[in-house]
């Protein structure tokens, strides 16, 4: 039958296990408990979530239709993609800067950051072109927005990316509201089927609140033009966020040859915005899934231009400069993304134990038994001053006096506490005061032997 072991002994044996007594056993093992306890609580905290949420854009628009290609990427690497519509870009803005709105990324155009604190945000980078498509009703061809004064303009809602860009433009050709241009606030569905019917003469259209579907059946039909900027190059150099776009001839439609001609457009780029404190696997994973989506070959863009960190009014994350310098690391490329995600987690927490722990806890017993040693060598210098007067002293008064210096230095050296593993020392050291003892009294006898009768 096994026996009990009482637990104040069962403590103690705890206490004294690595050899460095209680005091020094209780901060070894309560050190090695904090660094296990965060390394414990970082290895819970540092995981990617399983679900981020994306906002995009109105149903069937440009913004939505990639955000769904996003969902079903991130998806594939067991991560749940939450895709919630909008009006566009400046409503997308809004809620990722609104700390009490669930959203941790989401697609923004250029040139809508005027006058808002982005600080909190970053840019994974551009990841496509979004040019203003301008259609309008005429039998002659605009190409100016100066031939639009006096007319009926749809511009777009007020939140839409659209509607921000088009005031910009016609602002710089000195159509404002109030003037003799009427702007009309209308969504892209509602404007499209305005100028269809000849109730308005143009609308600006653009893919955060314009579905590609939509853009293809205006230039299907008769009569309805695509404006093609003559005075796109000036619109790039004088505005920063703004590129001159070319849809070459036929890119829409080669058999109806569609446009019929070159057209030149101008738009920023979209950048994927995200909130600062994205985890670094999510922001792999989704540049690898803009990658996966943008970086073909499109009616606007070479093969391989998007993603790319070109630099506007958010500044490039630093996860995902490190990703375009050198890609996704060893463990994310070579294995699935919930296992990387584990060895990676892994081996960060085992360096602060290498690190800290390891070092820490082999500092301890040298300096433990130092500290012990030099108590214990305490006592044996105050023994060698004791029989320096000894030699020196003679007198009984004097012997007497070394007598309870000695009986002081024992009694204190019975109150020291040591640990086990000295206490072969500690019992050498008692032998030294008995001899010392013994040598004061062997000194008495003789003296007393030697006086007169």
């Amino acid at each position: 039958m096994m026996r009990k072991i009482p637990f104040a002994r069962m403590k103690q044996a705890i206490l004294e296990m690595p050899g460095l007594g209680p005091v020094l056993g209780f901060v070894a093992i309560m050190l090695a408990a904090l660094v296990i306890l965060y390394a414990a609580l970082w290895f819970i905290d540092s995981a990617p979530p399983d679900t981020i949420t994306l906002i995009g854009g109105p149903e069937g628009s440009m913004f939505q239709r990639n955000a769904e290609k996003y969902k079903k990427i991130l998806a594939r690497n067991g991560v749940k993609l939450n895709v919630i519509p909008s009006q566009g870009s400046l409503e997308n803005l809004a809620h990722l800067i609104d700390p009490s709105f669930h959203v941790d990324v989401g697609f923004v155009q250029g040139g809508v950051m005027e006058g808002v604190d982005t600080d909190k945000l970053i840019s994974l980078g551009s990841v496509f072109y979004e040019p203003l498509m301008v259609f309008y009703r005429g039998k002659t061809p605009v190409d100016k927005l100066t031939q639009f004064s006096g007319k009926k303009l749809a511009i777009g809602q007020v939140a839409s990316g659209a509607h921000m860009l088009a005031s910009v433009l016609l602002k710089a050709n000195g159509i404002e509201p109030g003037g003799p241009t009427e702007l009309l606030e209308m969504d892209a569905q509602d404007g499209a089927d305005a100028l269809i019917a000849g109730k308005i003469d143009a609308v600006f259209l653009m893919g955060d609140s314009a579905s590609f579907q939509l853009m293809r059946k205006l230039l299907h039909i008769p009569g309805i033009r695509l404006m093609s900027f003559s005075q796109a190059d000036a619109y790039s150099r004088r505005i920063g966020y703004l590129n001159k776009i070319e849809l070459p001839e036929g890119a829409i439609d080669i058999v109806h040859d569609i446009p019929e001609h070159q057209v030149l457009l101008v738009g920023p780029t979209v950048e994927l915005v995200a909130r600062e404190g994205l985890h670094p696997a999510l922001s792999d994973l989704l540049l690898e899934a803009a990658r996966e989506v943008h970086g073909g070959t499109g009616i606007l863009q070479h093969q391989g231009e998007f993603p790319a960190p070109l630099a506007h009014e958010f500044r490039i994350s630093e996860d995902a400069i490190r990703y375009y310098k050198s890609g996704k690391s060893f463990l994310y490329r070579n294995l699935p993304f919930w296992l990387a995600t584990l060895i990676n987690r892994i081996l960060v927490v085992i360096v602060p134990i290498l690190v800290v722990l390891i070092p820490g806890l082999r500092m301890l017993p040298p300096i433990y038994r130092w500290r012990i040693k030099s108590r214990i060598f305490k006592w044996y210098g105050a023994l060698l001053e004791l029989e320096r007067g000894q030699l020196a002293g003679n007198a009984p008064a004097e012997r007497a006096e070394l007598i309870k210096r000695l009986d002081d230095i024992e009694r204190a050296v019975n109150r020291m506490k040591v640990p086990k593993s000295f206490g072969d020392q500690f019992y050498v050291l008692a032998q030294h005061i008995n001899l010392v003892r013994e040598r004061l009294l062997g000194n008495a006898h003789q003296n007393q032997d030697v006086l007169p009768g």
